[in-house]
């Protein structure tokens, strides 16, 4: 397209929105026309083609900041700046372009082809091939068109997630791909296979694979970000005499805990370093203790515990509670 043509060229109508609209609802605009009229929604129909071209040229402008701003200066001007000669007294002459851009200098006098020569200098905007000439495709309107995405899904289980591996994917037309999942990978990440996509419709650098990853729940961890939580229970001797206990890791052997005389139920072991390890940095495992009350009693261990409820303290464990609640 040539230079003088922004004159007439009203990209906002062109997308159907108002010369204030903001840049997130321009590409939430631009992105539903160009699914409506995309060459690949619409085979054959060239008009639909051509309407593509033209919301794809005018979004390319006004996506980009600079572009928008020096686009909506020149149509500011109006039609007066192409069509009033050099010093005929007309508002919005030449004199009043270069103004606008900074260019310091007098109006050209070998007509409108030099004008628009001037931007085509060594600095200048529209000879850059960001407003003026093409260099490919739409490049001269923000370059060809990305090719579409591709969407993708895939459940791993819970120790796939946590130490990372290559698995091995159906692609839409049944092609096989290989997805490599990053260690510590959790539900609802999304991973992005760059180029791995649908190919642009004019030359372009073809689309992305979007893989959304879920993740099976494991039966006994959890994540807390880098750390791995377990509930381990204790008996209550165990809680009250302090013990020496074994709690499993993650794919790996069993670590032995301390639990410590008079240990309550939720206190927090630390295991440093048996978490989830990647690249950012290695959390811990974190046992929950939990004292297991026993639901079953033979007639010698209800025995022992009365003996011991005889001779436990005195001290009622909800006075405190009380005290607050009132």
């Amino acid at each position: 397209m040539a230079s003088q043509d922004w004159f007439d060229k009203d990209f906002y109508k062109v997308l159907g929105v108002d010369k204030s609209v903001s840049a997130a609802d321009l590409k939430k605009t631009y992105r539903k026309l160009a699914r409506q009229y995309h060459p690949d929604s619409n085979p054959g129909d060239a008009k639909a083609e051509a309407t593509f071209k033209e919301i794809s040229e005018a979004y390319s402008v006004l996506n980009d900041p600079e572009q928008r701003e020096e686009y909506d200066q020149i149509r500011a001007m109006g039609s007066g700046a192409r069509f009033s000669a050099p010093g005929a007294g007309a508002g919005g002459g030449f004199d009043d372009v270069f103004s606008r851009f900074g260019q310091g200098r007098q109006a050209p006098s070998g007509g409108f082809d030099d004008f628009f020569t001037m931007f085509d200098q060594q600095g200048g905007g529209f000879g850059s091939g960001r407003f003026g000439q093409t260099t490919g495709g739409f490049r001269g309107f923000g370059g060809p068109q990305k090719g579409a995405d591709v969407s993708a899904r895939t459940t791993l289980d819970f120790v796939t997630a946590a130490k990372g591996e290559t698995i091995t994917l159906a692609g839409e037309d049944n092609v096989p791909f290989k997805v490599k999942i990053p260690a510590g990978v959790s539900d609802g990440q999304k991973i992005r296979l760059r180029g791995r996509g649908r190919k642009s419709p004019d030359g372009g650098e073809s689309g992305d694979i979007v893989v959304t990853v879920a993740v099976r729940a494991h039966p006994v961890f959890t994540r807390d970000g880098l750390n791995l939580r377990i509930t381990v229970p204790v008996t209550f001797t165990e809680a009250a005499l302090g013990a020496t206990i074994e709690v499993p890791t993650l794919g790996g052997d069993p670590v032995r805990l301390r639990v410590a005389p008079g240990t309550p139920s939720g206190r927090v072991l630390r295991v440093k370093g048996r978490g989830i390890s990647t690249t950012k940095g290695t959390g811990d495992l974190l046992a929950e203790v939990q004292v297991a009350v026993p639901t079953h009693l033979d007639d010698a261990a209800r025995e022992a515990l009365e003996r011991f409820h005889e001779l436990e303290p005195k001290e009622n464990p909800r006075a405190d509670l009380m005290a607050k609640a009132r």
